[in-house]
């Protein structure tokens, strides 16, 4: 019904900067919050970044002042702008859509998670 697409991974040098991007598709009436995750090797997955439908905004402590989201809700598509990489964001990178509702059923309140992306960050 709902599908999520990340890209934008990729292997980056400490300091760089990298971009994901993740298009939402399917019969979407409106998606609530739209967010980025990352779980690495060993550790539990955690949230990085999230955004409301009303640009409402939630960071991660480590990820604040490097990391920015943001979304286009006419194309329901999420944006994370990283810069200032550390190797400790080496990860793979979730988009995760909450509170989705279908033009079928606009109060459905789906959550719907991407397949992943890895980011690489060497020192």
């Amino acid at each position: 019904q709902v599908h999520l697409v990340e890209s934008g991974g990729g292997l980056v040098q400490a300091g760089g900067s990298l971009r994901l991007s993740c298009v939402a598709s399917g019969s979407i009436f409106s998606i609530n919050v739209m967010g980025w995750y990352r779980q690495a090797p060993g550790k539990r997955r955690e949230l990085v970044a999230a955004i409301t439908s009303g640009d409402t905004t939630n960071y991660a402590d480590s990820v604040k002042g490097r990391f920015t989201i943001s979304r286009d809700n006419a194309k329901n598509t999420v944006y994370l702008q990283m810069n200032s990489l550390k190797p400790e964001d080496t990860a793979v990178y979730y988009c995760n859509a909450n509170g989705v509702g279908l033009t079928s059923s606009p109060y459905r309140n789906l959550e719907v998670w991407g397949q992943g992306t890895l980011v690489t960050v060497s020192s």
